[in-house]
């Protein structure tokens, strides 16, 4: 579960006061083109519902009834200090990860659930100037700004890159060279929820220090920034977000909503984005699609799976014929075991059905699979007898299946010594600091000891990837699970058993050995 906190405070950033300054809730403005015309507020509590049925809203004192006619608790607040103290009552008495939205949220379902599965500790929507850098810029590069052109209609007031927020700016606070906004909805792991309190209350105390175009997500994310904690950034992939204010907002943003295809948007975010080189142009282009279709006629993943074992075992037994056609025919079953190898996960997320069962069928039968090709292929060479009695492809077999063994167990075990390594500490500046100088100068100077030595070398080859040929390259090099299965069954149809462990061998020890080289050097940094 997570804790869901609504602001419904009257919108800060989204820019000047509506005509005559009249506040319109969310609970007053209508979505006519959804099924049932519900109203913002209600829309939003349904897409809630599963994370938190029972909802924290703050909300002024003369909107308050309106909330209170839905399902959730409502907190009244006269001004911005109340709204963060609220916000830090909730967040103290939190047993569970927090989603913190302003009420007046128009998003698709795909974008909160995206948010909320972020394995960042901390996460922010935000939406990128494209013309603006992305790295950081040296002390005095550029003087300190507070505002910028906006986005969206959203002050650009916030520095990103590195992949997180650097700094964000307020009436108060200066930014250097910001090239982002903020959109509104911020999710925070537990862990840092105590210090989300912590903070809310350092600003409430600072609140005669800002101005009405100061939101509370955004000082929210000011104050953790400026607290050490990595807030890391969600940039929408298609889909739809916007923050309406009263009934004209709400018909242009359905009407610019009706353009996005969200379920084409899961879809693509059902697939891995850091697969291989042969899974990503050979596999995932269509495999999205079967898993759509497998996921609309209530397969699960597990019952997929089930089939990738068995097209592998299949495909096992045709290289153990020890004929032609039979390896053709294993070559065909191997690459079809990876589709839905691949298709499995898919479902899986797409459909947003996970259980530890699956994760463990997935991660044991890869292997299982791939072991069984082996014997199947070893025995295939001795039931040819064109190897004599085929004893040196069976220590082929056995070398290929103790080097992939030992490339497994260094992998898992590097994974569990990562998750036990300790995040390196982020530079911290004090609230009522004005400017980002400091925090600049800190990070400027982590940088300038990161190019020397081996973290110098690593960062070089780091940033070498932002070229594709480099960037592919460094996929293929260690030799990932479709790479393999596509090696097996193209030297396995056009050569013979014995060649297809060769390559296995060859392939797979230099990406042993560039595997450990980095993770030692990595070790040493």
């Amino acid at each position: 579960m997570t804790r869901v906190v609504l602001l419904g405070s009257p919108p800060g950033p989204i820019g000047s006061p509506l005509p005559g300054g009249q506040h319109v809730p969310a609970t007053d403005i209508s979505l006519a083109s959804q099924p049932g015309a519900p109203t913002v507020y209600g829309r939003l509590l349904e897409q809630l519902t599963s994370l938190d049925p029972q909802p924290t809203t703050i909300a002024r004192p003369g909107d308050a009834p309106a909330y209170r006619a839905h399902a959730g608790q409502v907190v009244e607040s006269q001004d911005l200090a109340g709204d963060l103290r609220a916000l830090a009552d909730v967040a103290e008495g939190a047993t569970e990860n927090m989603l913190i939205m302003p009420a007046d949220s128009l998003a698709h379902d795909e974008l909160i659930y995206q948010l909320t599965k972020a394995k960042r500790a901390a996460i922010a929507l935000i939406v990128r100037d494209p013309e603006s850098a992305a790295e950081e810029p040296s002390p005095g590069e550029a003087r300190p700004e507070i505002g910028g052109e906006t986005l969206e209609g959203l002050p650009m007031r916030t520095r990103v890159g590195l992949g997180r927020v650097i700094s964000v700016g307020t009436a108060y606070h200066a930014v250097t060279r910001p090239n982002a906004a903020l959109l509104g909805p911020l999710h925070l792991h537990l862990r840092h929820t105590a210090l989300l309190a912590e903070t809310a209350r350092e600003l409430a105390d600072l609140a005669h220090l800002f101005g009405p175009e100061d939101d509370v997500t955004e000082l929210l994310v000011l104050g953790l920034v400026r607290k050490g904690v990595s807030v890391g950034l969600y940039e929408r992939a298609g889909e739809f977000y916007a923050r309406v204010r009263d009934q004209r907002e709400a018909d242009e943003a359905q009407v610019a909503m009706s353009g996005y295809d969200e379920d084409r948007v899961r879809l693509d975010n059902a697939v891995k984005g850091a697969d291989g080189f042969f899974t990503t142009f050979f596999v995932s282009t269509y495999s999205r699609f079967i898993a759509r279709w497998a996921a609309r006629r209530g397969m699960t993943p597990n019952q997929v799976t089930l089939i990738s074992i068995a097209l592998g075992l299949l495909s096992a037994g045709a290289f153990a014929t020890g004929t032609r056609w039979g390896a053709v025919a294993g070559a065909v079953l191997i690459y079809f075991a990876f589709v839905f190898d691949c298709v499995d996960g898919q479902v899986a997320r797409y459909a947003r059905r996970f259980g530890v069962l699956g994760a463990w069928l997935d991660a044991t039968f890869d292997r299982f699979k791939e072991y069984a090709v082996f014997v199947g292929l070893a025995a295939g060479a001795t039931v040819s007898g064109r190897f004599g009695d085929g004893e040196g492809v069976w220590t082929l077999a056995l070398v290929a299946l103790a080097l992939q063994s030992g490339r497994h167990l260094l992998d898992f075990s590097f994974g569990a010594a990562n998750r036990r390594k300790p995040p390196a500490p982020l530079p911290t500046l004090e609230l009522k600091v004005v400017d980002d100088v400091k925090l600049r100068e800190e990070l400027e100077r982590r940088r300038t000891v990161k190019r020397g030595g081996v973290s110098g070398l690593l960062k070089f080859w780091t940033d070498a990837g932002r070229f594709r040929s480099v960037h592919w390259a460094r996929k293929m090099i260690v030799f990932p699970i479709g790479e393999r299965f596509a090696a097996i069954a193209i030297t396995a149809a056009l050569f013979d058993p014995r060649v297809t462990f060769l390559t296995l061998l060859i392939w797979g020890g230099v990406a042993a050995i560039y595997t450990l080289t980095g993770r030692l050097l990595r070790s040493l940094a």
